[in-house]
C-alpha cells in the first residue's frame, strides 16, 4: 500500500462501481459516505457498460474471480474508464498477475478499511499501479475470533451474514455451509436482531462496513450440519 504523503487532487475523484449484484453495489457505495470529499460515487452499475466517464472504475469481483477475465478486459477497453481496478477477496498472485497483463492500475482487498481503500484510490487516480499485499489464508479453529464475536455474534452467524453481504441467495448459503433452508433462514433471523437490520440490505450494509468475509475454511469444518 502507498505509504508517502501526496497532495490532495483539486476535486475529488470519480468513481464508478461495477458488480451484478445490485445490493452489493449499494452496500459498497456506502463505504465512501465519510469521504465525500475525496472520492464521489459517480455511477453504480450491474455490467460493464459505464456510461459516464470517470476517473476509475472499482470492479467488485464477487465470488468467480477466475471468470472474471472477459469483463475486466472490456472495462479497460471502454474510453469512459480512465483506470480501472479489481476489487476482490482473492488475492492469489496468478489472478492479479492475468489482470495485471490486461491492463488493471490496480488491485484491491475488500479487507482495506475505507480509509485505506480512499488512500489507494487517491495513488491509483496519480498514476500509482497498487496491489494488496497476498496473505496465505490460514485455517480457523473452534474458539478463534471472527468478526462481530464482540456484538454477540456467534462464528456461524458470522459466517452467514459474510456470505449474504456477498450477495448470495439463502439457497447458496445452505449449499455451501452445509445447512438446511430453514436453519440459514433462522440464522440469518437471529443476525438481524443483533445488528438491528430489518432487511438483507440493511444487513448487506452493516456487513461491508464492519468487514464481514466468508471462511471457506470453517466452512469445511462445519460439513457435518448443525
Amino acid at each position: 500500500m502507498p505509504s508517502t504523503m501526496r497532495p490532495a487532487p483539486s476535486s475529488p475523484i470519480t468513481v464508478a462501481l461495477v458488480d451484478d449484484y445490485d445490493v452489493v453495489l449499494k452496500g459498497l457505495a456506502h463505504f465512501f459516505d465519510d469521504y465525500r470529499d475525496r472520492v464521489v460515487v459517480a455511477e453504480i452499475d450491474a455490467n460493464t457498460d459505464v456510461s459516464e466517464t470517470v476517473d476509475i472504475v472499482l470492479y467488485d469481483s464477487f465470488a468467480q474471480p477466475e471468470s472474471d477475465a472477459s469483463q475486466i478486459a472490456d472495462l479497460i477497453a471502454n474510453p469512459r474508464a480512465s483506470r480501472v481496478v479489481v476489487y476482490t477477496w482473492n488475492l492469489h498472485p496468478e489472478l492479479v498477475a492475468s489482470a495485471s497483463d490486461l491492463g488493471v492500475h490496480g488491485y484491491l482487498s475488500k479487507t482495506l478499511t475505507a480509509s485505506q481503500l480512499v488512500s489507494a484510490i487517491e495513488a491509483i487516480h496519480a498514476g500509482e499501479v497498487v496491489v494488496s499485499e497476498y496473505r496465505r489464508p490460514a485455517p480457523s479453529a473452534p474458539g478463534l475470533d471472527w468478526p462481530g464475536r464482540l456484538e454477540g455474534i456467534t462464528d456461524r452467524e458470522s459466517e452467514i451474514l459474510a456470505l449474504i453481504t456477498q450477495g448470495m441467495s439463502n439457497a447458496d448459503v445452505a449449499r455451501l455451509t452445509y445447512l438446511s433452508p430453514n436453519t440459514v433462514k433462522s440464522y440469518i433471523r437471529s443476525v438481524y436482531r443483533k445488528i438491528g437490520a430489518t432487511s438483507r440490505t440493511q444487513a448487506v450494509i452493516y456487513g461491508v462496513n464492519h468487514g464481514f468475509s466468508p471462511d471457506y475454511h470453517r466452512i469445511d469444518h462445519w460439513m457435518g450440519g448443525p
